[in-house]
């Protein structure tokens, strides 16, 4: 039976936990793909360089930090495109493994709500494991998962203000 894991909390690493099942899963030929609802669609950083170069399928489908959007109605619409994309894919059987990349973002602000969510959750095949990260992650997502991470922010240099390193943070 497929997995619910959910990667949250305060800490670094929720997306570098998803990303390192993503490399577990492709190396056992079970077809993962990642669905980023924060990144831009152009985005092109490390993880999007390796997994190309891995043939894994990346899709950055929003339009940046939600917090930082001057459209919200704009930046819940790529939401939604993207979860139609994501819940597609979810369903379809055709990746044995689904990230849904900052997913938790999509959820507290209402942009996809959870009877729909919980739905397409439900309704996967059973051999489908999904991953959700981001902070924050609702109740009744931790209630619904098999295992639930939650990352502890202890110190991180950019409370120092030390800038965001490529091949680190981005």
């Amino acid at each position: 039976m497929g997995r619910l894991l959910v990667f949250t909390g305060d800490g670094k690493g929720k997306s570098t936990a998803a990303f390192g099942l993503v490399l577990r899963a492709h190396g056992r030929g079970l077809s993962p793909v990642v669905f980023q609802f924060i990144k831009r669609r152009s985005a092109n950083y490390g993880e999007h360089r390796a997994f190309a170069a891995l043939g894994v399928p990346v899709h950055p489908l929003g339009d940046g930090f939600t917090w930082r959007s001057r459209d919200l109605e704009a930046t819940a619409r790529l939401a939604r495109e993207g979860w139609d994309r994501a819940r597609a894919a979810l369903l379809s059987g055709k990746h044995r493994l689904v990230v849904l990349d900052e997913f938790t973002y999509v959820l507290n602000f209402g942009w996809v709500g959870e009877a729909e969510a919980k739905a397409a959750f439900s309704a996967r095949p059973g051999e489908v494991h999904l991953v959700v990260t981001g902070r924050n992650a609702p109740g009744w997502l931790v209630a619904m998962a098999d295992t639930v991470t939650a990352m502890r922010k202890v110190k991180h240099a950019y409370d120092a203000g030390v800038p965001a390193t490529r091949g680190v943070e981005l």
